[in-house]
């Protein structure tokens, strides 16, 4: 959506009970004990109620790709996208995201059908309106490139964006005007399908995209198009205000009727803009949205209100998962048949929803809901005891919501408990303290013999900052129902205006016992650099922190430190420093092992390929059970490191040796034993299979560690030989005090490092770069730019690399290029013969096996 408009916006079966209690929130009643508790919501879930395959397709992004690159390989795969919406190859819209361009990385990497909006190869927006002679050549172009293209059948046009607002008027309340619109809409909608279809006969065709659902336009429409050959053959409409999430079911049902009335065969619908600022990043918002469309069998693309590149606010940098992107890897994970989810009220804004899924094959139910805070029952109807057996392993893990440019790990597993299925198929999830923000998930299997592993649930709390004491500073209101547009804040609150040399934020805060603890700030910065403040604990021992650059003062990022606290209350200071924050609140964590992080993936929840084998006749370990692989088979584990370094990978099972593949390199272990492996900061898409072709048996792939870069090879680029106009420039920001600037626009101008390979093989060069270039034009949307460089080893072939943009040319982020090397001297060579390639500041190199 590219315009300004205000938007109106304990676990139980038949005779047990187990609560599965969350950490970090508690009941606002218990603040006052002398009031009783609310009665917990319900939400039921029927496994005999089908309501058809899984299609995933609420997961596409309007703008969601920029660059071939952007986002990262890693960030794309797991999610299973169905659809994305781009700008035609050269439109002038926006400075990237070019359907044919970024299709390359869209379809290698899953996907399936890449919407082109052709209006966007207008410059202005809203889009001006020059007629249809001037549209037309243009339309004539963009159907010889599509058809000309690899995989041309996975392309839709899309002819008009949002005529009931653009060029024709269609939502004009004047009868004449509408009626005249409607009339040149009719002769140009045939004219431009017309020819389309001249040029690409077997094109598909949507429309006609209006801003929203038209009960007025859409009849007349649907019948004029009928008679006149010209129907669309993908319906499409946008969704986008807070309404929608009680309004789409009547839409959907109105325009099913309306297709019968017509005569006409159902058609795929695609929602190919829906939400708002206030959702996207959200994994208790996300739920709301993609339960309604995925019931319906709808596709739908999230909207592009600010940057592209990003998958619409859920990718982080270009690699790095937020709590948004794990909310859609387990809507990426639903296999089989969705289920009929049965909310406390349905159709309405910011209450409990859900979605689920059953597969028999696997022996699995998935759940997912969220949307509401304080406590819910979800009953769980007709599980199959033939198929599950008379007991089921539950497990519940929690995507907390991060910012969205915040860095989240993977999901906490709450709870996993063993629980008695009833003589009715019955089980009964509680859920309590659940957050607004989040989602959970809960996973049903066949529970076997041992007890699963209890799940490590530190101590958490939350503070906001709009509720601490606040000197020379703003409370500002955020997103809300009202004003769906404004971004996601926590509480919906921020503080801003931290900018005098007194501001600061003290909150009071209250730990159990004396330890570590990590202090996760939730924080926006747009000063044009990396700002600070200092930190203090009960005015004693100064430290600064350093909060990176975000796109804006409200598109919300994190800053971990670690703090040690005594048991009790205590006072944490930030006070102004240097540059500018806002502030959204801080998070409290028990830190057990500090710096470090540590995750097991559940095998049977793994991307498998091939047949492995769902053996759930041990509940020992993560619950899940195990998958068997041998032969060709496969499991596909998304593993997370919050930076780049070294971790400890295990393997956790038995049977034949375990062959890990990673960054191209692969390395053989034996079940249980571990693998020191280099991992890049984000998503690391590991695969595991047998190294014989006999039988491994895997519950989970283990992985644990700070990101250890003790060791790592680090040449700073002003070391490097300089050519052409490529030149050193000092910089308080950059490693070493300096970084080569001017590169590319020009072959000669480049860089040349020599590295030490200590042995041949596969290696990642860690690129710390930084890249602020934007585009001039109107500024409703972000218009950044990505910068390229092609990077040679000696003599061989270049590789061009994507660089997203820094936000500022002060805040340098990394890219890792996997490369091959000889033993000894390697020559590395950067440039960008065509244009400018980004500043560089210095490059890492690490074997991936340590």
């Amino acid at each position: 959506m590219r315009k300004r408009r205000a938007l109106t916006t304990v676990i139980a079966g038949a005779a047990a009970l187990i609560a599965a209690t969350l950490p970090g929130a508690s009941y606002a009643d218990d603040q006052n004990p002398g009031k009783s508790k609310a009665a917990a919501q319900r939400i039921s879930v029927d496994l005999a109620a089908s309501e058809g395959p899984v299609l995933h397709g609420a997961n596409g992004a309007l703008y969601g790709l920029s660059d071939d690159g952007v986002p990262s390989d890693a960030a794309l795969a797991p999610l299973k996208l169905t659809t994305i919406s781009q700008k035609p190859e050269g439109g002038a819209q926006h400075p990237n995201g070019d359907a044919l361009t970024v299709s390359k990385s869209f379809f290698r990497n899953g996907g399936d059908d890449v919407y082109i909006l052709l209006q966007d190869m207008y410059t202005q927006w809203p889009y001006q309106d020059l007629g249809i002679d001037d549209y037309l050549p243009k339309v004539e172009k963009m159907a010889k490139d599509v058809a000309g293209a690899p995989h041309s059948e996975r392309f839709v046009y899309v002819p008009f964006n949002e005529p009931d607002q653009i060029w024709y008027k269609l939502g004009s309340s004047d009868p004449a005007a509408y009626q005249k619109g409607r009339d040149r809409f009719f002769a140009e909608w045939k004219t431009v399908y017309q020819r389309i279809r001249s040029i690409d006969p077997d094109a598909r065709i949507a429309g006609p995209n209006e801003a929203g659902y038209d009960t007025r336009f859409l009849p007349e429409f649907l019948t004029w198009a009928k008679a006149n050959n010209v129907l669309p053959d993908v319906m499409t409409w946008h969704e986008l205000s807070s309404g929608s999430l009680k309004d789409f079911q009547s839409h959907y049902d109105h325009y099913r009727a309306l297709e019968k009335s017509v005569g006409i065969s159902p058609r795929p619908i695609s929602i190919d803009e829906y939400a708002n600022r206030r959702d996207l990043s959200v994994p208790g918002q996300l739920v709301q949205w993609v339960s309604m469309f995925e019931r319906n069998k709808v596709y739908a693309n999230q909207a592009y209100w600010d940057a592209a590149g990003n998958l619409s606010g859920n990718v982080v940098r270009s690699n790095i998962p937020n709590g948004g992107w794990w909310f859609f890897r387990w809507y990426a994970g639903m296999t089989g048949r969705t289920v009929k989810v049965t909310p406390p009220t349905a159709n309405a804004i910011d209450t409990l929803q859900g979605l689920a899924s059953y597969d028999p094959s696997r022996k699995q139910a998935q759940i997912l809901v969220g949307g509401s805070a304080g406590a819910a029952d979800v009953a769980v109807q007709h599980v199959d005891r033939d198929l599950f057996g008379s007991r089921v392993v539950a497990t519940v893990s929690e995507a907390e919501w991060s910012g969205y440019e915040g860095a989240a790990a993977p999901p906490r597993v709450l709870s996993r408990s063993e629980l008695k299925v009833g003589a009715d198929g019955s089980v009964t999830v509680p859920l309590t303290g659940m957050k607004t923000m989040s989602a959970y998930r809960i996973t049903l299997t066949p529970a076997g013999t041992g007890t699963p592993r209890v799940a490590d649930v530190p101590w958490s709390a939350s503070y906001e900052a709009e509720s601490a004491a606040i000197t020379d500073g703003q409370v500002y209101t955020q997103g809300t129902v009202s004003n769906a547009n404004g971004y996601a804040a926590s509480g919906t609150k921020d503080v801003g205006s931290l900018n005098k040399p007194t501001s600061k934020v003290a909150f009071n805060v209250d730990v159990p016992k004396t330890g570590d603890y990590d202090l996760a700030i939730f924080y926006g910065n747009q000063a044009g650099a990396p700002s600070t403040q200092t930190l203090t604990v009960d005015g004693q021992s100064a430290q600064p922190v350093t909060y990176p650059s975000t796109l804006n003062w409200t598109y919300r990022g994190i800053q971990h430190m670690t703090v040690r606290l005594g048991a009790g209350s205590h006072t944490l200071t930030l006070a102004h420093d240097k540059g500018e924050v806002t502030l959204d609140k801080i998070d409290l964590t028990a830190a057990t092992t500090p710096a470090a992080s540590s995750a097991s993936y559940e095998a049977t929840l793994a991307d498998p390929s091939g047949s492995p084998r769902y053996d759930y006749s041990s509940a020992a370990g993560v619950g899940t059970g195990s998958l068997e692989l041998d032969g060709s088979d496969a499991a596909v584990f998304d593993v997370y490191a919050p930076r780049d370094g070294y971790y400890t990978l295990t393997p956790r099972g038995s049977g034949a040796p375990v062959k890990l593949s990673l960054h191209g390199t692969t390395t053989t272990t034996a079940p249980e034993r571990p693998l020191r492996l280099f991992l890049t900061a984000g998503n690391n898409r590991v695969t595991a299979a047998s190294a014989t072709g006999s039988a491994v048996r895997l519950s989970s792939l283990d992985a644990t560690g700070a990101g250890d870069t003790t060791g790592l090879a680090s040449y700073e680029a002003e070391s490097g030989t300089l050519g052409g106009a490529a030149a050193r420039t000092s910089s308080d920001y950059a490693s070493g005090g300096a970084y080569v600037g001017s590169l590319g626009a020009g072959a000669a101008n480049n860089l040349k490092l020599t590295v030490q390979a200590p042995s041949a093989g596969r290696y990642l060069l860690i690129v710390h770069y930084a890249n602020n270039q934007r585009a001039d034009g109107h500024q409703y949307n972000t218009n950044i730019i990505s910068r390229t460089a092609d990077i040679a080893v000696g003599g061989g072939a270049a590789q061009r690399v994507t660089f997203k943009n820094t936000w500022t040319w002060n805040d340098y982020w990394s890219v890792a290029v996997p490369v091959e090397l000889a033993k000894g001297a390697n020559t590395l060579t950067f440039s960008n013969a065509s244009s400018y390639a980004p500043n560089i500041d210095r490059v890492q190199l690490a074997p991936v096996t340590g």
